[in-house]
């Protein structure tokens, strides 16, 4: 899951360590896009009945809510279309402005499915090798020592050893002037190697930054732009991108924290939004829809968008003020999103929910 914590003052990086505590069962979940298998012809069989499923959900939902413990949208959905939603709480709580089914959330590291998408596209095309080293690649990447050692899959595997903090202002400015992958490069590339390329797995956001400048590069193409229009605009995702926190479109949401993970109950809830870089990056902090996203799942399943993989994969994303969940391919052909507007768990505990309901934990 690993996703946004904005360290730069105390109480963000004791929110930054929290984040990463709780997202250790679900670190590969960004991989597992990778790996997952091919989706069954038939959809496995579920033994609760829908109607009980969907009371169960919905119950769950509204005491989540009235506990402050869940804000945003649950949807199920099958072959790209909702069965099942729920919104709830406020997308903006200044403005009075409630959650709908179509409120846009930011996703938190989600988006790092999509740069693997990317990657994978450019593989295919023959621009790149998987197992290559990222110098033949980018033969002028300004840390040679490091491109020499990390293949490009283990940048994938979050095995390069790359590491480095993505989150932090930059050099003489701040968090704002985050605007394009380049700005982040700095933040980080100067650094040594956490261990040895490929003796370990360790979530590293600042390498999906190195794979998304990797896209600009061999693509000629922006990344943001060459995610719309390779993947999004052929999954028919309309409402999906990497918007600049101070120009959201109308219809998004805006997250809440209480700013640090040992906030006792009831501590008042604050905008995220100075924990936010300008924009967000390969590595995650795009927004989307719960519809989007089901249309994303659905164009996996038909094979919509070259080398998108098999529809049955599991990704989740988080930070102060984010949680989101994308599971395709359950039991029943249900596919969730749940997304949501307040610091994990809040996606994830509903989304856990779901998957013991439907025979689909480990």
């Amino acid at each position: 899951m690993k996703g946004h914590g904005y360290p730069s003052r105390p109480t963000s990086l004791v929110a930054h360590h929290y984040l990463m505590r709780m997202s250790l069962r679900l670190v590969c979940y960004a991989v597992l896009v990778l790996a997952a298998p091919a989706a069954a012809q038939n959809p496995r069989p579920v033994a609760i009945p829908q109607d009980q499923l969907f009371a169960r959900l919905s119950a769950a939902a509204d005491s989540l809510a009235a506990e402050e413990q869940f804000s945003g949208v649950v949807v199920l959905g099958r072959n790209g279309a909702p069965v099942f939603q729920r919104a709830l709480g406020m997308a903006d709580r200044e403005a009075g402005r409630p959650n709908d089914a179509e409120t846009a959330f930011n996703l938190g590291s989600i988006n790092k499915a999509f740069t693997q998408i990317a990657i994978r596209q450019l593989a295919q095309a023959g621009l790149l090798d998987l197992d290559s080293t990222l110098a033949r690649a980018w033969p002028d990447y300004p840390n040679a020592a490091i491109a020499r050692r990390v293949t490009i899959r283990q940048l994938l595997q979050h095995r390069s050893g790359i590491g480095g903090n993505i989150f932090a202002a930059p050099a003489g400015g701040s968090r704002a002037t985050l605007r394009r992958l380049a700005d982040f490069l700095p933040l980080f590339v100067a650094e040594s190697l956490q261990f040895d390329p490929g003796t370990r797995q360790q979530y590293s956001n600042a390498g999906y930054v190195v794979l998304g400048l990797l896209v600009e590069r061999l693509s000629g193409e922006d990344y943001y732009d060459y995610v719309r229009r390779h993947i999004y605009e052929p999954a028919g995702m309309r409402r999906t991108g990497h918007f600049a926190w101070d120009s959201l479109p109308p219809n998004t949401a805006i997250g809440y924290t209480p700013g640090r993970p040992d906030a006792p109950p009831g501590t008042p809830l604050r905008r995220n939004t100075d924990m936010l870089p300008g924009r967000g990056s390969s590595a995650g902090g795009g927004y989307s829809t719960a519809a989007d996203l089901l249309r994303f799942v659905q164009a996996l399943r038909e094979n919509r968008i070259p080398a998108g993989g098999p529809p049955g994969l599991g990704v989740a994303g988080g930070a102060p003020g984010i949680n989101a969940v994308l599971e395709g391919d359950l039991p029943g052909g249900y596919d969730l999103v749940v997304l949501a507007n307040l610091d994990p768990p809040a996606a994830e505990r509903i989304a856990r929910l779901v998957r013991g309901w439907l025979g689909a934990n480990d």
